[in-house]
């Protein structure tokens, strides 16, 4: 399966409970840090729920 690579852009200070835990989830621990995870659906699902505070590069 593919990888993607993940990049945080906007910070989770005044976001909801879930947002904040599904940054951490992904493995966010800063601003502007880049993880990167299998493209399975669950992963794609949380960025899907974060899609304003991440960006997905190739």
């Amino acid at each position: 399966m593919a990888t993607i690579k993940i990049k945080q852009v906007r910070s989770a200070i005044g976001r909801t409970k879930t947002q904040k835990r599904t940054l951490e989830a992904l493995g966010f621990k800063k601003l502007h840090q880049v993880v990167e995870h299998e493209a399975t659906p669950a992963i794609l699902g949380m960025v899907a729920t974060v899609k304003h505070l991440v960006e997905v590069q190739k």
